[in-house]
Protein backbone atom coordinates (compact mmCIF):
# COMPACT_ATOMS: atom_id res chain seq x y z
CA UNK A 1 0.00 0.00 0.00
CA UNK A 2 1.38 3.53 -0.45
CA UNK A 3 1.81 5.54 2.56
CA UNK A 4 1.26 9.24 1.73
CA UNK A 5 4.17 10.10 4.07
CA UNK A 6 2.09 9.70 7.13
CA UNK A 7 3.13 9.22 10.18
CA UNK A 8 4.72 6.47 11.85
CA UNK A 9 2.36 3.78 13.46
CA UNK A 10 3.87 4.11 16.87
CA UNK A 11 1.72 6.68 17.15
CA UNK A 12 -1.46 5.37 17.15
CA UNK A 13 -5.15 7.09 16.73
CA UNK A 14 -9.10 6.09 17.89
CA UNK A 15 -11.72 6.10 15.39
CA UNK A 16 -14.62 5.59 17.42
CA UNK A 17 -17.94 4.97 14.84
CA UNK A 18 -21.53 5.87 16.54
CA UNK A 19 -23.32 2.70 14.45
CA UNK A 20 -20.46 0.73 14.79
CA UNK A 21 -21.60 -2.67 13.28
CA UNK A 22 -23.44 -0.79 10.64
CA UNK A 23 -22.74 -1.52 6.91
CA UNK A 24 -20.54 1.66 6.74
CA UNK A 25 -18.89 1.29 9.84
CA UNK A 26 -18.04 -2.74 9.25
CA UNK A 27 -16.81 -1.80 5.40
CA UNK A 28 -14.53 0.64 6.71
CA UNK A 29 -13.03 -1.19 9.81
CA UNK A 30 -12.62 -4.27 7.23
CA UNK A 31 -11.10 -1.93 4.47
CA UNK A 32 -8.56 -0.11 6.14
CA UNK A 33 -7.81 -4.09 7.39
CA UNK A 34 -7.17 -4.83 3.64
CA UNK A 35 -5.83 -2.46 2.54
CA UNK A 36 -3.03 -2.25 5.46
CA UNK A 37 -2.57 -6.01 4.72
CA UNK A 38 -1.78 -5.33 1.04
CA UNK A 39 -5.06 -7.27 0.27
CA UNK A 40 -6.43 -4.77 -1.68
CA UNK A 41 -5.85 -1.77 -3.63
CA UNK A 42 -6.78 1.86 -1.82
CA UNK A 43 -9.11 2.64 -4.30
CA UNK A 44 -11.84 5.45 -3.32
CA UNK A 45 -9.00 6.78 -0.31
CA UNK A 46 -8.78 10.57 -1.79
CA UNK A 47 -5.51 10.84 1.38
CA UNK A 48 -3.54 8.03 -0.72
CA UNK A 49 -2.88 9.97 -3.31
CA UNK A 50 0.07 12.01 -4.20
CA UNK A 51 -1.32 15.68 -3.46
CA UNK A 52 -2.13 14.08 0.21
CA UNK A 53 2.36 13.29 0.42
CA UNK A 54 4.12 14.68 3.37
CA UNK A 55 0.86 16.17 5.36
CA UNK A 56 1.43 13.70 8.05
CA UNK A 57 -2.12 11.76 8.46
CA UNK A 58 -2.07 9.13 10.38
CA UNK A 59 -0.97 5.91 8.91
CA UNK A 60 -4.09 3.60 8.40
CA UNK A 61 -2.07 1.13 9.76
CA UNK A 62 -1.99 3.51 12.97
CA UNK A 63 -6.00 3.22 13.21
CA UNK A 64 -7.51 1.68 16.05
CA UNK A 65 -11.35 1.08 16.08
CA UNK A 66 -14.31 1.26 18.74
CA UNK A 67 -17.85 2.42 19.05
CA UNK A 68 -21.43 2.52 19.75
CA UNK A 69 -24.40 0.92 18.48
CA UNK A 70 -27.43 -0.69 19.96
CA UNK A 71 -27.31 -4.00 18.09
CA UNK A 72 -25.62 -7.15 19.12
CA UNK A 73 -24.40 -8.69 15.98
CA UNK A 74 -20.64 -8.78 16.06
CA UNK A 75 -18.69 -7.61 13.11
CA UNK A 76 -17.29 -10.86 11.92
CA UNK A 77 -20.49 -12.32 11.25
CA UNK A 78 -21.64 -8.43 9.82
CA UNK A 79 -18.58 -8.77 7.64
CA UNK A 80 -20.00 -12.20 6.53
CA UNK A 81 -23.25 -10.75 5.69
CA UNK A 82 -21.80 -7.86 3.13
CA UNK A 83 -19.65 -10.70 1.47
CA UNK A 84 -23.28 -12.88 0.91
CA UNK A 85 -24.80 -9.01 -0.38
CA UNK A 86 -22.06 -8.83 -3.17
CA UNK A 87 -20.51 -5.84 -0.38
CA UNK A 88 -17.18 -7.10 0.23
CA UNK A 89 -14.78 -9.89 -1.51
CA UNK A 90 -15.37 -13.41 -0.77
CA UNK A 91 -12.54 -14.56 1.34
CA UNK A 92 -11.58 -11.52 3.07
CA UNK A 93 -13.74 -11.65 6.33
CA UNK A 94 -11.84 -14.46 6.97
CA UNK A 95 -8.59 -13.13 6.19
CA UNK A 96 -9.04 -10.13 8.73
CA UNK A 97 -11.18 -11.88 11.24
CA UNK A 98 -8.40 -11.02 14.01
CA UNK A 99 -8.70 -6.91 13.01
CA UNK A 100 -12.54 -7.62 13.14
CA UNK A 101 -12.75 -9.13 16.29
CA UNK A 102 -10.06 -6.44 17.96
CA UNK A 103 -12.32 -4.03 16.95
CA UNK A 104 -15.81 -5.05 17.68
CA UNK A 105 -14.08 -6.22 21.37
CA UNK A 106 -14.03 -1.97 21.84
CA UNK A 107 -17.68 -1.66 20.49
CA UNK A 108 -19.92 -0.59 23.29
CA UNK A 109 -23.87 -0.28 23.94
CA UNK A 110 -25.30 2.73 23.08
CA UNK A 111 -28.57 4.21 23.38
CA UNK A 112 -30.82 5.80 24.61
CA UNK A 113 -32.96 1.92 23.95
CA UNK A 114 -36.51 1.44 24.67
CA UNK A 115 -37.21 2.20 28.11
CA UNK A 116 -34.21 3.96 29.08
CA UNK A 117 -34.95 6.30 32.04
CA UNK A 118 -31.53 8.17 32.09
CA UNK A 119 -31.59 11.70 31.60
CA UNK A 120 -29.69 13.22 28.84
CA UNK A 121 -26.83 14.34 31.25
CA UNK A 122 -26.18 10.55 32.49
CA UNK A 123 -26.26 9.55 28.69
CA UNK A 124 -23.60 12.18 27.81
CA UNK A 125 -21.64 11.26 30.97
CA UNK A 126 -21.60 7.26 30.06
CA UNK A 127 -20.80 7.42 26.41
CA UNK A 128 -17.95 9.95 27.45
CA UNK A 129 -16.75 7.93 30.14
CA UNK A 130 -16.96 5.29 27.30
CA UNK A 131 -14.48 7.19 25.07
CA UNK A 132 -12.29 8.29 27.70
CA UNK A 133 -11.94 3.99 28.73
CA UNK A 134 -11.62 3.64 25.18
CA UNK A 135 -8.44 6.22 25.02
CA UNK A 136 -6.81 4.87 28.32
CA UNK A 137 -7.13 0.94 27.24
CA UNK A 138 -5.48 1.67 23.89
CA UNK A 139 -3.39 4.02 24.55
CA UNK A 140 -4.23 6.32 21.21
CA UNK A 141 -2.58 9.84 20.69
CA UNK A 142 -6.31 11.45 20.08
CA UNK A 143 -9.86 10.03 18.83
CA UNK A 144 -12.41 11.23 16.13
CA UNK A 145 -15.90 10.29 16.91
CA UNK A 146 -17.51 9.72 13.36
CA UNK A 147 -21.49 9.36 13.35
CA UNK A 148 -22.50 6.84 10.77
CA UNK A 149 -25.22 5.93 12.37
CA UNK A 150 -29.18 5.71 11.13
CA UNK A 151 -30.82 9.31 9.59
CA UNK A 152 -32.77 10.64 12.28
CA UNK A 153 -35.64 13.08 11.89
CA UNK A 154 -35.06 16.70 12.64
CA UNK A 155 -36.31 17.45 16.48
CA UNK A 156 -39.25 19.71 16.87
CA UNK A 157 -38.17 23.35 18.09
CA UNK A 158 -39.52 22.52 21.57
CA UNK A 159 -38.58 19.31 22.35
CA UNK A 160 -37.04 19.16 25.62
CA UNK A 161 -34.48 15.83 25.00
CA UNK A 162 -31.71 16.45 22.76
CA UNK A 163 -31.91 13.77 19.39
CA UNK A 164 -29.15 10.81 20.01
CA UNK A 165 -26.50 11.77 17.18
CA UNK A 166 -26.12 15.02 19.57
CA UNK A 167 -25.55 13.55 23.10
CA UNK A 168 -22.79 11.85 21.24
CA UNK A 169 -21.67 14.61 20.22
CA UNK A 170 -21.76 16.15 23.13
CA UNK A 171 -19.79 13.14 24.68
CA UNK A 172 -17.36 13.74 21.69
CA UNK A 173 -16.86 17.26 23.33
CA UNK A 174 -17.13 16.41 26.72
CA UNK A 175 -14.05 13.43 26.32
CA UNK A 176 -11.92 15.83 24.29
CA UNK A 177 -12.83 14.12 20.67
CA UNK A 178 -12.84 15.75 17.59
CA UNK A 179 -16.35 14.79 15.73
CA UNK A 180 -17.25 14.19 12.30
CA UNK A 181 -21.00 13.91 11.12
CA UNK A 182 -21.19 11.69 8.34
CA UNK A 183 -24.71 11.84 8.16
CA UNK A 184 -28.18 14.31 8.13
CA UNK A 185 -28.87 13.88 11.81
CA UNK A 186 -28.54 16.98 14.23
CA UNK A 187 -25.45 16.14 15.88
CA UNK A 188 -22.90 18.65 17.10
CA UNK A 189 -24.91 21.53 14.97
CA UNK A 190 -26.69 23.22 18.10
CA UNK A 191 -25.59 26.59 19.70
CA UNK A 192 -24.70 25.27 22.78
CA UNK A 193 -22.24 22.18 21.18
CA UNK A 194 -20.86 23.65 18.24
CA UNK A 195 -19.53 26.67 21.20
CA UNK A 196 -18.63 24.14 23.42
CA UNK A 197 -16.32 22.55 20.90
CA UNK A 198 -14.68 25.69 19.87
CA UNK A 199 -13.74 26.37 23.23
CA UNK A 200 -12.32 22.96 23.59
CA UNK A 201 -10.17 23.82 20.69
CA UNK A 202 -12.23 20.35 19.08
CA UNK A 203 -12.29 20.71 14.71
CA UNK A 204 -14.97 19.03 13.65
CA UNK A 205 -16.51 18.46 10.07
CA UNK A 206 -19.74 17.67 8.66
CA UNK A 207 -23.05 16.90 8.23
CA UNK A 208 -24.10 14.06 5.29
CA UNK A 209 -21.61 12.41 3.20
CA UNK A 210 -21.82 13.23 -0.48
CA UNK A 211 -21.23 9.39 -1.78
CA UNK A 212 -23.38 8.84 -5.03
CA UNK A 213 -26.78 10.85 -6.48
CA UNK A 214 -25.59 14.15 -4.76
CA UNK A 215 -21.68 13.98 -5.84
CA UNK A 216 -23.17 13.86 -9.27
CA UNK A 217 -25.72 17.15 -9.23
CA UNK A 218 -22.13 18.48 -7.17
CA UNK A 219 -20.94 18.04 -11.08
CA UNK A 220 -24.04 18.31 -13.01
CA UNK A 221 -25.14 21.86 -11.61
CA UNK A 222 -22.04 23.82 -11.85
CA UNK A 223 -22.03 23.02 -16.29
CA UNK A 224 -26.02 24.13 -16.29
CA UNK A 225 -24.48 27.59 -14.80
CA UNK A 226 -20.99 27.29 -16.64
CA UNK A 227 -23.02 26.60 -20.30
CA UNK A 228 -25.46 29.54 -19.32
CA UNK A 229 -28.16 26.58 -19.38
CA UNK A 230 -31.46 27.20 -17.74
CA UNK A 231 -32.55 24.58 -15.22
CA UNK A 232 -36.35 24.21 -15.51
CA UNK A 233 -36.95 21.37 -13.41
CA UNK A 234 -34.72 18.55 -11.38
CA UNK A 235 -36.54 15.91 -10.03
CA UNK A 236 -34.71 12.63 -8.64
CA UNK A 237 -35.79 9.27 -7.45
CA UNK A 238 -33.97 6.77 -5.16
CA UNK A 239 -34.27 3.03 -4.47
CA UNK A 240 -32.84 1.29 -1.72
CA UNK A 241 -32.73 -1.26 0.97
CA UNK A 242 -31.45 -2.29 3.99
CA UNK A 243 -30.74 -0.34 7.01
CA UNK A 244 -31.17 3.30 5.15
CA UNK A 245 -33.92 1.91 3.42
CA UNK A 246 -35.72 1.18 6.64
CA UNK A 247 -34.95 4.61 8.27
CA UNK A 248 -35.53 6.37 5.15
CA UNK A 249 -39.32 5.19 4.87
CA UNK A 250 -39.86 7.53 7.84
CA UNK A 251 -40.84 11.07 6.61
CA UNK A 252 -39.45 13.07 8.99
CA UNK A 253 -35.67 11.02 8.15
CA UNK A 254 -36.73 11.32 4.60
CA UNK A 255 -36.85 15.29 4.93
CA UNK A 256 -33.81 15.66 6.45
CA UNK A 257 -31.66 13.72 4.26
CA UNK A 258 -33.33 15.08 1.40
CA UNK A 259 -32.46 19.18 2.51
CA UNK A 260 -28.94 18.28 1.77
CA UNK A 261 -29.76 16.68 -1.22
CA UNK A 262 -31.71 19.68 -2.20
CA UNK A 263 -28.99 22.35 -1.06
CA UNK A 264 -26.65 21.67 -3.69
CA UNK A 265 -28.95 22.71 -6.49
CA UNK A 266 -30.42 25.68 -4.60
CA UNK A 267 -26.10 27.47 -3.90
CA UNK A 268 -25.60 26.21 -7.14
CA UNK A 269 -28.17 27.54 -9.57
CA UNK A 270 -28.96 30.26 -7.34
CA UNK A 271 -32.67 29.17 -6.49
CA UNK A 272 -34.26 25.81 -6.24
CA UNK A 273 -35.67 24.64 -9.42
CA UNK A 274 -39.00 22.85 -9.60
CA UNK A 275 -38.96 18.30 -8.68
CA UNK A 276 -38.21 16.72 -5.68
CA UNK A 277 -36.41 13.85 -4.85
CA UNK A 278 -38.43 10.82 -3.56
CA UNK A 279 -36.93 7.99 -1.63
CA UNK A 280 -38.55 4.17 -2.10
CA UNK A 281 -38.10 1.37 0.77
CA UNK A 282 -37.10 -1.51 -1.66
CA UNK A 283 -35.82 -3.90 1.18
CA UNK A 284 -34.94 -6.64 -1.75
CA UNK A 285 -31.96 -4.33 -3.04
CA UNK A 286 -30.00 -4.66 0.40
CA UNK A 287 -27.11 -2.38 0.29
CA UNK A 288 -27.56 -1.37 -3.55
CA UNK A 289 -29.01 1.46 -4.27
CA UNK A 290 -30.55 3.10 -7.70
CA UNK A 291 -31.34 6.86 -7.94
CA UNK A 292 -32.65 8.32 -11.52
CA UNK A 293 -33.01 11.85 -12.15
CA UNK A 294 -34.34 13.89 -14.49
CA UNK A 295 -33.42 17.56 -15.35
CA UNK A 296 -35.24 19.98 -17.89
CA UNK A 297 -33.51 23.04 -19.26
CA UNK A 298 -33.46 25.30 -22.14
CA UNK A 299 -31.20 25.73 -24.19
CA UNK A 300 -30.50 28.58 -27.77
CA UNK A 301 -33.57 29.94 -28.95
CA UNK A 302 -35.88 27.83 -25.62
CA UNK A 303 -35.28 24.71 -27.13
CA UNK A 304 -36.47 21.74 -24.13
CA UNK A 305 -34.47 19.44 -23.37
CA UNK A 306 -33.91 16.85 -20.93
CA UNK A 307 -30.81 15.30 -19.38
CA UNK A 308 -31.42 11.80 -17.50
CA UNK A 309 -28.92 10.10 -15.37
CA UNK A 310 -28.92 6.84 -13.68
CA UNK A 311 -26.39 6.16 -10.58
CA UNK A 312 -26.49 2.52 -8.98
CA UNK A 313 -24.09 1.63 -6.64
CA UNK A 314 -23.40 0.07 -2.75
CA UNK A 315 -24.16 2.87 -0.25
CA UNK A 316 -21.46 1.67 2.42
CA UNK A 317 -18.52 1.14 -0.13
CA UNK A 318 -19.11 4.06 -1.25
CA UNK A 319 -18.97 6.10 2.11
CA UNK A 320 -16.73 3.78 3.58
CA UNK A 321 -13.10 5.16 2.29
CA UNK A 322 -14.14 8.32 2.59
CA UNK A 323 -15.45 8.01 6.03
CA UNK A 324 -11.07 6.63 6.92
CA UNK A 325 -10.11 9.97 4.83
CA UNK A 326 -12.10 12.10 6.98
CA UNK A 327 -10.97 10.31 10.20
CA UNK A 328 -7.15 10.99 9.18
CA UNK A 329 -8.25 14.75 8.67
CA UNK A 330 -9.79 15.82 11.17
CA UNK A 331 -7.43 13.60 13.61
CA UNK A 332 -4.41 15.35 11.84
CA UNK A 333 -6.21 18.69 12.30
CA UNK A 334 -6.78 18.31 15.89
CA UNK A 335 -2.79 17.58 16.19
CA UNK A 336 -2.05 21.10 14.13
CA UNK A 337 -3.99 23.01 16.61
CA UNK A 338 -7.08 23.56 14.26
CA UNK A 339 -10.33 23.62 16.06
CA UNK A 340 -13.95 24.52 14.84
CA UNK A 341 -15.97 23.68 11.50
CA UNK A 342 -13.47 22.56 8.53
CA UNK A 343 -15.29 24.43 5.32
CA UNK A 344 -12.23 23.07 3.37
CA UNK A 345 -13.68 19.45 3.86
CA UNK A 346 -16.75 20.57 2.14
CA UNK A 347 -15.90 17.84 -0.42
CA UNK A 348 -16.98 15.05 1.49
CA UNK A 349 -20.52 16.65 2.05
CA UNK A 350 -24.17 16.95 1.03
CA UNK A 351 -24.17 20.17 3.42
CA UNK A 352 -20.76 21.31 4.24
CA UNK A 353 -19.85 24.10 7.14
CA UNK A 354 -19.36 27.01 4.27
CA UNK A 355 -17.98 27.21 1.13
CA UNK A 356 -18.69 26.56 -2.42
CA UNK A 357 -21.91 23.13 -3.45
CA UNK A 358 -19.44 22.61 -6.47
CA UNK A 359 -17.48 19.45 -6.50
CA UNK A 360 -14.37 21.43 -8.42
CA UNK A 361 -14.30 24.57 -6.14
CA UNK A 362 -14.62 22.27 -3.27
CA UNK A 363 -11.66 19.59 -4.54
CA UNK A 364 -9.52 22.89 -4.85
CA UNK A 365 -10.34 23.67 -1.46
CA UNK A 366 -9.28 20.17 0.09
CA UNK A 367 -5.82 20.50 -1.80
CA UNK A 368 -5.32 23.79 0.24
CA UNK A 369 -6.21 22.28 3.24
CA UNK A 370 -3.45 19.74 2.36
CA UNK A 371 -1.41 22.22 1.67
CA UNK A 372 -2.36 23.89 5.06
CA UNK A 373 -1.17 21.07 7.29
CA UNK A 374 2.01 20.58 5.63
CA UNK A 375 2.36 24.22 6.28
CA UNK A 376 1.43 23.27 9.92
CA UNK A 377 4.96 21.38 10.07
CA UNK A 378 6.72 23.54 8.70
CA UNK A 379 5.90 26.39 11.17
CA UNK A 380 6.26 23.97 13.83
CA UNK A 381 10.48 23.58 12.91
CA UNK A 382 10.50 26.94 12.94
CA UNK A 383 10.05 27.56 16.22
Amino acid sequence: MTTSGTESTAVRTGVWFVGARGSVATTAVAGCAAVTAGLHPATGLVTETPPFSGTGLPALSSLVFGGHDTVSCPLPKRAEELTAAGVLPHGLPAAIHAELTAADQEIRTGGPQPGDTRSDEELIAAFAADLSDFARRTGVARTVVVNVSSTEPTPAPDDPRLPASSLYAAAAVRAGCSYVNFTPSTGLRTPALTAAAEAGGLPHAGRDGKTGQTLLRSVLAPMFVQRALTVRAWSGTNLLGGGDGAALADPGAAAAKNAGKERVLADTLGTAPEGEVHIDDVPALGDWKTAWDHIAFDGFLGSRMILQTIWQGCDSALAAPLVLDLARLVSRAHEAGLSGPLPELGFYFKDPDGGSSALAEQFEALLGFADRLRGADRLREAR
